[in-house]
């Protein structure tokens, strides 16, 4: 197997990035007669507000390309080889919702090897810890936080986004074998068309609950209706300048300037230093736009009612909790993966309407 990795690798130096619609249409009929596929993608968003995708890595049988989705040709037809087929990812998420996002596709059936390892009682998922466990290959680590909008592309970092899918089919392969082995074949097919149904859907966007970051929870009225301006200040300002929103201002900064301007005390100290004199001044106008709102328009602070269960719930919710426990120590998997403590909550107050929202294989090691 080792020797097959090497002869493959080899051939993948070879690779070009595939960057131009004669590329593409030379390369689909090798893909379309592929026996299987892996994918995954990369995206900017460290360096890049809102984020794009940026590379799309493809591994074969007979090698590994690059496809770019920056230069300006027609994916379609690359998508369209994609469909109907089972795709072989590792850690599908983010990617599935990238490709959903930016090019309406969403795959059919996946096989991801992260949901895997963790379904086998993998301590360590990352594809780094897999490949040398599984495969004996330690990956370089590589240009993680490139930025992979950047042409052309470093050799190494065509390496390190050519790694990403060069080892998955053998990775799947084994897998899959202990996944039959131990009868759990079933429930990573489940799961991963739970994964593909959540990540189709686009997030429902709440615009009164949209800017409430991490530490706006405590604030009162008046700081909330100045954070709210905040908020959309900076996010204007994160999409002009193609940043992400902490570089333009971080949570904490605008928390803090919230809480001054709503309590007349002085703020400027809070700005950063190195803020361009353009942007201060657009932040300012916010702020007075803020201290002009009127009383009535203020926010309202969102006061979450948590009901205590019963003695009957809280003796169910510890019935469940054990049995989840058990299951996951016989199974040798993390007991979240079973279910998590507010779903068992949920369970705990009525089973009937909650148990319907688990998978089969969660709600047969918990009934």
């Amino acid at each position: 197997m080792r020797e097959n990795f090497s002869n493959r690798r080899a051939s993948a130096t070879l690779t070009a990035v595939i960057d131009t619609q004669e590329k593409l249409a030379a390369f689909l009929p090798a893909m379309k007669s592929a026996a299987w596929l892996a994918i995954d993608t990369e995206a900017d968003s460290l360096h890049a507000y809102p984020e794009k995708v940026c590379l799309i890595q493809i591994s074969t049988a007979a090698g590994d390309r690059l496809v770019d989705p920056l230069a300006g040709f027609d994916l379609n037809p690359f998508l369209d080889a994609l469909a109907g087929r089972e795709l072989i990812f590792h850690a599908a998420d983010y990617d599935l919702r990238l490709l959903r996002k930016h090019h309406d596709f969403t795959p059919t059936e996946i096989f991801d090897t992260m949901l895997a390892a963790r379904l086998l009682g993998e301590k360590q998922f990352g594809l780094g810890a897999l490949v040398e466990k599984f495969l004996g290959v330690k990956l370089d680590k590589g240009p993680q936080k490139a930025d992979w909008a950047q042409r052309p592309l470093t050799p190494r970092m065509e390496q390190y986004a050519r790694n990403d899918t060069h080892f998955l089919k053998p990775l799947e392969e084994k897998m899959r074998a202990e996944l039959i082995a131990k009868g759990r074949l079933a429930w990573h097919q489940e799961s991963c068309a739970r994964l593909i149904a959540e990540s189709s859907v686009p997030p429902a966007i709440d615009p009164d609950d949209v800017w409430r970051i991490k530490g706006s929870t405590f604030l009162e009225r008046p700081a909330l209706a100045v954070l709210r301006e905040l908020w959309h200040w900076r996010e204007a300002q994160a999409i002009a300048a193609s940043r992400p929103p902490f570089f333009v201002l971080s949570h904490e900064t605008m928390v803090a300037i919230a809480i001054a301007v709503s309590e007349q005390q002085p703020f400027e100290h809070l700005i950063p230093p190195r803020m361009h004199p353009r942007r201060r001044e657009t932040l300012l106008a916010a702020i007075r736009a803020a201290q002009e709102i009127p009383p009535a328009q203020f926010p309202e602070k969102i006061r979450h009612h948590s009901q205590r269960p019963t003695e009957t719930e809280f003796k169910r919710f510890r019935e469940l909790e054990k049995n989840r426990d058990r299951h996951a120590h016989a199974l040798q998997i993390d007991p979240t993966l079973i279910a998590p403590k507010h779903v068992l909550g949920d369970l705990a107050r009525d089973w009937d309407r909650h148990a319907p929202e688990l998978m089969n294989w969660q709600r047969d090691l918990l009934r």
